[in-house]
């Protein structure tokens, strides 16, 4: 059974800080995290070093659902997260690991990605699709400036 990796890179309008924040807000990562057309909800999250995740992905079309969770490896506060990911779709066999890995920079966050351990049932361009519109939310979510 072979694996994939993938490696994402985007440099976000915001703090290290806000960035960190919203890989560990459960309600932040039901916003942002779920790709385009997909709604998600988090079950259980315990940010902590072997604290666990669980959550799912909803398809709005279909209505299909598919579920994951892991544990948390390594949390270095605003600058590095790391923590597995495991399918409960009996299709989709292995741990997976994602690594993000925060930076200062003049105008706010560098942020790299690598997921390794993808199931060889997910093409690495779908996983890159999802990865990048995911990416886009999540820069609306950090990105934004409301005063009240």
């Amino acid at each position: 059974m072979s694996t994939q990796t993938i490696r994402l890179h985007r440099v976000l309008r915001a703090t290290p800080e806000r960035v960190y924040r919203a890989f560990l807000d459960a309600d932040a990562m039901a916003k942002w995290l779920p790709p385009n057309g997909f709604t998600g909800r988090v079950y259980k999250l315990e940010p902590k070093v072997g604290g666990q995740y669980r959550m799912s992905f909803t398809n709005f079309t279909t209505g299909d659902s598919h579920a994951f969770g892991g544990e948390y490896l390594e949390l270095v506060p605003s600058e590095r997260l790391r923590y597995t990911g495991v399918f409960d779709n009996p299709n989709l066999p292995g741990t997976m690991q994602t690594t993000v890995t925060l930076r200062a920079v003049f105008c706010g966050t560098e942020l790299t990605v690598v997921q390794e351990g993808i199931p060889e049932a997910i093409p690495a361009e779908a996983c890159y699709l999802g990865w990048q519109e995911s990416l886009v939310l999540l820069a609306e979510l950090v990105e934004a400036e409301i005063r009240q």
